[in-house]
This record gives C-alpha cells, sequence and structure tokens, in this order.
C-alpha cells in the first residue's frame, strides 16, 4: 500500500482526518491481525519530516528528556512532548485513534478483555487523567552513530491502548544506515518471531503495544510483542512516537 501525498501542513484533526481517507484501512485490520503491524506509506512529506525533527531543539514544547543509556534501554535519547502538544502531532493522534478503535475492541473481544475504547480519543484520554495518567506520552526520539533501542513495550499506567504509531522522520541511506525498526513476537511454547520493517523518511507503522489475538486450533490465543531499533551504523535518525494513552 502506498499513497503519495501533497505536502500540506496538518494543523486540525479534520485535515489529518482527510489525508488518511487515502489509506485502505481494511488492509490495515488485515495486516495488523496477520502480523502485529501495518505500514501507513508515505503519510508525512519530507518537508514535514524535516520540521518534525527540528522540534527537538527546542526544549520548550517537552515534558522530560530521557538519555536511554542512564536506564538501560539502549543508547540514543529521546523527549516527551508537554502539553499542549504541537499541532501536527495533536491533531494525527485524534484522528487516527478512531481508525484503530474498532480493531482494539475487536482485539479485547478475541483475548476475552472486558476492556472496550471509546469512539474519540478525547474520550479517552479523559478516561487516563481521571486515573492519574496524566502526563503526555507522545515523544521524539533521537539516535546518532551506535544507538539502538533495546526491544520494549510502553506501557504507562493501567489504561493501555493496544496499538500505537511511529513515523520515521529521516531517510535511510542518506540520513544514516542501518536503524531497522524491529518487532518481536513471544508465541506460546514456541521461539520467538523476529520482523523487520523496511520505513522510509515519511512511513508510519501502527504496531501492537502489548499483545495481540491469534487464531489457533482451539480458538485465540494472545501472543507477547516488543519493539526496539537495530544498531546505527551512521548518521542521525529522527522518529515521531504517537502512544495514545497517557502516562502517571
Amino acid at each position: 500500500m502506498s499513497a503519495q501525498l501533497r505536502a500540506l501542513p496538518i494543523a486540525t484533526t479534520d485535515d489529518a482526518g482527510m489525508r488518511l481517507q487515502v489509506f485502505d484501512w481494511a488492509g490495515v485490520a488485515d495486516d495488523l491481525d496477520a502480523q502485529g503491524c501495518a505500514m501507513l506509506e508515505a503519510l508525512l512529506s519530507p518537508q514535514e519530516c524535516r520540521a518534525l525533527a527540528d522540534l527537538y531543539a527546542d526544549d520548550r514544547l517537552f515534558r522530560s528528556r530521557v538519555v536511554m543509556g542512564r536506564h538501560g534501554f539502549g543508547r540514543g535519547e529521546y523527549k516527551y512532548f508537554a502539553y499542549p502538544l504541537p499541532d501536527r502531532v495533536g491533531s494525527l493522534r485524534n484522528a487516527i485513534y478512531p481508525r484503530l478503535v474498532p480493531i482494539a475492541n475487536r482485539w479485547n473481544a478475541s483475548m476475552g478483555i472486558d476492556v472496550r475504547y471509546p469512539d474519540t480519543h478525547t474520550e479517552f484520554i479523559q478516561r487516563c487523567h481521571a486515573a492519574g495518567q496524566q502526563r503526555p506520552t507522545p515523544l521524539l526520539l533521537q539516535y546518532g552513530a551506535e544507538d539502538y533501542n533495546c526491544l520494549h513495550q510502553d506501557l504507562y499506567g493501567e489504561h493501555v491502548f493496544p496499538l500505537q504509531l511511529a513515523i520515521l522522520l529521516s531517510e535511510p541511506e542518506r540520513d544514516f544506515s542501518g536503524g531497522e525498526f524491529v518487532l518481536t513476537e513471544q508465541r506460546p511454547r514456541m521461539q520467538s518471531r523476529p520482523q523487520v520493517v523496511p520505513l522510509r523518511q515519511g512511513d508510519a507503522v501502527v504496531f501492537a503495544v502489548h499483545q495481540r489475538p491469534v487464531q489457533g486450533t482451539r480458538g485465540s490465543y494472545r501472543v507477547n510483542l516488543r519493539h526496539g531499533v537495530s544498531r546505527i551504523r551512521s548518521g542521525h535518525r529522527h522518529t515521531l512516537g504517537i502512544i495514545f494513552h497517557d502516562a502517571k
């Protein structure tokens, strides 16, 4: 699936919603069911990617900075945005969420999880905030040569939306080499299955945060997923991460 999009700024949720109409969302759901991830090619233009990456230098936009090596997370660093989110980030978060709600609710039903998600992201964030999860989680990640991100799951509290999004803001083999986006799937009584997602600049990947259902011969069962980034061999790599639940 691929779509070439005009380099228009994403300023409102309506603008982002119109942009998302070009994608085959039934196909996205099929890919998520089969693989635990799905690509949205050319979601952002190169100009938009550069503008977002440039935000990293403005500390006024962020609530915290994490140096991964200090915590055993890998090497590199990232910053969590503060509220209010930049327009592009907030509008994408609000517009993509409703596209994913039917998948999230179907997955939970299949896995025997009672939680159901509301139709709008505003309602879901209100649920998070009422439970004390009030810190925004969208983030920018920055990697240099020899940096990497260990396999992990972005779980920040009781309320977890089961899907999230990563958008590559740099161009492979021009801005950096190495640095592949990696998913692993841990299946019961089986060895883990790895996937490498071939992102280009502006491409997004939607993927499972924690678990997804898999249909077996005796019904559905749960598999656990983790994601990370392989070693950057040269250059610099920036990524926008959009997580739909907030943190305590």
